[in-house]
């Protein structure tokens, strides 16, 4: 799966319901010595400046929602 393609996808905490927001533009922070995504970071969150999503929180990437526990 491409970055890219995750965009446009709501994000939901199956925690709440909450919904977090829409994907737009996104980063990740890779551990450099695996190569394994280690989080998912939303920018431009209105008025949030950004949301840090720990890559163990998502339990599912669908067609058009990422749902996660964010405990």
């Amino acid at each position: 799966m491409r970055l890219k393609s995750l965009a446009k996808k709501e994000v939901i905490d199956i925690e709440n319901g909450t919904k977090l927001g829409v994907l737009g533009k996104a980063d990740l922070i890779i551990e450099p010595e695996s190569g394994k995504i280690k989080s998912l970071i939303i920018l431009n969150q209105g008025f949030r400046k950004e949301l840090v999503i720990d890559w163990g929180q998502i339990t599912t990437i669908g067609e058009d929602t990422i749902l996660l526990r964010k405990t």
